[in-house]
């Protein structure tokens, strides 16, 4: 087979799905697969629905903070929800009709989950098309089993474990971690434009304020930090050009504070700073766990990212904090102790998988086709 059709099947809910995404697509291209359809089948399959969805999922990532954290809630009550409850079949459902239109029209000779579709193992079986679920996250949800399901990629041991326990083969799941763009296993620290914009002499504190706002007291805390601690602080305010404005206005006498809208290059700023403020993504963190940057988590939303957050916390390699005061706290211990920051990273440098992407693709090809491939660089 010299040149399989791929299909990946996606979702815009977070930027963590299409990002994986597409760090699995280079890592065809570069294999000489450019046969690849991604597709993201909410949208394919129910345009409006996906829309009021996405709009849903946003306004659950802001409601926490008046005590209505609904999204956590689903969260937990349907986790460990079986294939033959109400929620998980309808679920499941979901664009069963639209894939298999899509199926038939593109003839894939693989099929790649990087969402939890329970409907593309349970057609993809019958249509005798192997099916690949790429786990995004440092936690199981029952959404993403299928015994239909060909292989697993996940993060963790731990999540193996679970799968085994659930009546899946040790064959069929490899811990690889979570694809994250190449660019990440690339970066200088000398040679970025922020080395040049930034005091290497001091440690400096990233926090990415993200799209929506995610840390409501950031002034506050900003401010603390220039009075008790030594050190740098760069703000990445993402796409969200209010929150950039208000930053520059609210630090404009402050040179020890940057402001920065999107950055396009965020490993290079990632990869000379000392810690990170943020909120629990996947991808964000398998982000700075390549990078062995330690992580400060504000607040985590109920779900995959509270999970996420307890596993970098249970491993040492993050730290969580439900108030400014305990977040406070947190840094400027964190700043002040070279011991603690130095065994953090190195805990991260013992978790840390490489070549997540390339290494998946590699056994997905090797799983489909006799061809000789391109080694995986490690």
């Amino acid at each position: 087979m010299l040149n399989p059709r791929i299909m990946i099947l996606t979702a815009k809910f977070g930027e963590g799905h299409l990002q994986a995404s597409g760090a699995l697509k280079q890592s065809l291209l570069h294999q000489g697969v450019d046969d690849i359809k991604v597709v993201d089948l909410f949208q394919a399959a129910h345009p409006f629905f996906n829309e009021v969805s996405k709009k849903v999922y946003l306004t659950s990532m802001r409601t926490p903070k008046f005590g209505l954290d609904y999204y956590g809630w689903s969260y937990y009550i349907t986790r460990y929800n079986k294939l033959d409850r109400p929620w998980t079949k309808y679920f499941n459902y979901i664009g069963e009709k639209k894939l298999r239109e899509i199926i038939s029209q593109e003839q894939p000779d693989a099929i790649i989950n990087v969402f939890p579709f329970g409907a593309a193992p349970e057609v993809a079986h019958k249509l005798d098309i192997p099916t690949f679920t790429v786990l995004t996250d440092y936690a199981l949800h029952n959404r993403w089993v299928h015994p239909e399901m060909s292989k697993y990629y996940v993060a963790t041991n731990e999540i193996k474990d679970e799968l085994v326990s659930q009546g899946f083969t040790q064959d069929q799941i490899e811990v690889t971690g979570i694809p994250i763009r190449e660019a990440f296993y690339h970066v200088s620290t000398h040679t970025n434009r922020y080395s040049q914009l930034l005091d290497r002499s001091k440690k400096t504190v990233l926090i990415a304020a993200g799209a929506y706002g995610v840390l409501g007291e950031i002034e506050e805390m900003v401010h603390f930090l220039m009075d008790h601690a030594d050190c740098q602080i760069a703000i990445v305010c993402g796409r969200n050009s209010k929150l950039e404005e208000s930053l520059h206005e609210e630090f404009a006498d402050q040179h020890e504070v940057y402001i920065f809208g999107f950055v396009e290059n965020i490993q290079d700023l990632m990869a000379i700073s000392s810690c990170l403020v943020t909120k629990a993504g996947g991808l964000t963190l398998s982000e700075a766990l390549t990078l062995t940057l330690p992580v400060f988590i504000y607040k985590p939303f109920g779900g995959q990212e509270e999970e996420n957050a307890l596993f970098f916390q249970r491993k040492g390699i993050g730290k969580i904090a439900g108030s400014n005061q305990v977040l406070e706290e947190q840094l400027l211990q964190f700043l002040s102790d070279d011991a603690l920051a130095a065994a953090m990273k190195r805990k991260m440098e013992e978790l840390r998988k490489w070549h997540a992407s390339d290494q998946i693709v590699y056994n997905i090809l090797q799983s489909i086709s006799n061809d000789k491939l391109q080694p995986v660089l490690i």
